[in-house]
């Protein structure tokens, strides 16, 4: 399986939050899937750090290492997803939701998320 996790599963997954349902941990853990992580979830981590709005158990450079050591990938941004945000219906209007709806549609990823927001869009979500 082929998987983009948002933002907040990736903060759960990484701090053992019991709201990650075991069985997406265990999709999340398991070898055989390819996980991404946008690099938008990560600048979108360092502004709410930066406004106070995310306090995390790690500094964000430790977040970075762990998600590594996971081997979770770390997915860039690329001119294609900028090209998909802009002819993506404004079914939602945050910056970095749509970021992955875009990277998900072109890189053809399931999204896991538990946004109901991402349902009005043409992808698989878990």
């Amino acid at each position: 399986m082929r998987l983009l996790i948002d933002t907040h599963i990736l903060l759960w997954f990484l701090e053992g939050n019991q709201l990650l349902a075991t069985s997406r941990h265990q999709i999340i853990a398991d070898p055989e899937n390819d996980i991404f992580v946008s690099i938008g979830s990560l600048w979108e981590m360092a502004i709410k750090i930066s406004l106070n709005k995310l306090t995390l158990s790690y500094p964000l450079a430790e977040i970075v290492d762990h998600i590594t050591s996971e081997n979770i990938n770390i997915l860039p941004i690329l001119p294609a997803h900028a090209i998909e945000i802009s002819v993506l219906p404004f079914h939602h209007r945050d910056p970095f939701d749509r970021l992955l709806v875009a990277q998900s549609r072109i890189e053809r990823l399931a999204l896991m998320s538990n946004d109901k927001n991402f349902k009005s869009y043409e992808i698989e979500i878990l």
